[in-house]
Order: C-alpha cells, then structure tokens, then sequence
C-alpha cells in the first residue's frame, strides 16, 4: 500500500493487523481519482470505514484541506495515525474511532458538510450500506455538488436513490464495484 498521486506521492501506508481490512488497488484508486479530477479546491472528505486510511490520505495527499476518518476498529485507527504521522498529513486530519452511523449523526450536528464521502464498509454487512447511505442522505451531510463513493461487492445492489441522493455512475473492478452519489438535480 502506497499514496500514489499528490505531494505524498510513493509514501508506504500501514495496514491494520488482522485480516478484516482490505486496501483498495492502486488501480482502482488511480480510477477513483481520474473520475473525481479535478478535486474541488481545499474539499473536506469523509472516510468511512476508513481502515488503513488509504483512500483519506490519498485525499489529502491530492489537496484535500480537511479529511474525517472514522472507524470502529482500534487497530484501525492505529494504522491511520501512524500513516497519518509518517506522510506528515496528521495537522489536517481527524480521527473518530466509533460506530459509522454514530459519527455521522455527530458531525451532522456540527453542521459539518462535505465535498466528498468514501464508505467502504465490510462487504458482508449489506445492510450497513443501505442505513448508511440513508443516513447521510436524511442529514444532508454532501455539499450541493459533492460526490459520494461506495465500495462493494459486484453482487450488491444498491438503491438507485436514497431521500435527495443518486446514482450517477457505477464502475467495476473484478470482483469489487465503486458506485458514485450525487445529489439529484445536479448535472453531472
């Protein structure tokens, strides 16, 4: 694991212990951002289920001003501090270890908006995405032009719409797809 584009450009990200994470590719991150390209200027970003941190720190890496890390795991939020201490990225970061839907509440009551929302929950927990696509859709967490991004298994289905937000692309990697959110109304 590496940060691949951006000021931290070859930094090697540690994982997690165990085997509960699963990085993204290079490849398929390299994809995620040639769809995003170019980011908005000094975004603030939203990992969820953030693991390693990977797909944050590439984030910042690339110009993001603000990324939120959320993640249960206390192996998790180790490896994100370490990797958020060895890019040097760490003064434009915050970690929130606890439960995704929890933290999405809690920085939907700060008034907190975002430019963009990475959730990579684990793939088995099928439900988990559909409550937190819901979640972010009723609290209207997305800026008027944000982009939200799920990992999953090819064999999810996901809503077409959940209460404002839509599918506006879908991409397939394998055995894994990334489908994209946006508000509705607005052009893609």
């Amino acid at each position: 694991m590496r940060v691949i584009s951006g000021i931290r450009k070859g930094h090697k990200l540690t994982a997690p212990k165990g085997n509960s994470v699963r990085p993204t590719e290079d490849r398929v991150k390299e994809s995620l951002f040639n769809i995003l390209s170019p980011l908005k200027s000094e975004a603030i970003v939203l990992d969820l289920f953030a693991g390693s941190g990977g797909i944050g720190i590439e984030f910042l890496s690339r110009g993001a001003s603000k990324v939120y890390f959320v993640d249960n795991s206390f192996d998790s939020i180790e490896a994100i501090k370490k990797n958020l201490e060895h890019t040097k990225l760490k003064e434009s970061a915050e970690i929130v270890r606890g439960d995704a839907r929890t933290a999405i509440k809690q920085l939907s009551s700060s008034d907190t908006v975002f430019d963009y929302i990475y959730i990579d929950p684990p793939y088995a927990a099928e439900e988990l995405f559909h409550k937190t696509l819901q979640l972010i859709a009723d609290y209207k967490m997305i800026s008027h032009d944000g982009i939200i991004i799920v990992e999953h298994d090819k064999t999810m289905i996901l809503k077409e719409r959940y209460s404002g937000i839509k599918i506006f692309d879908t991409r397939n990697y394998g055995s894994k797809e990334m489908t994209y959110f946006r508000n509705e109304g607005v052009a893609v």
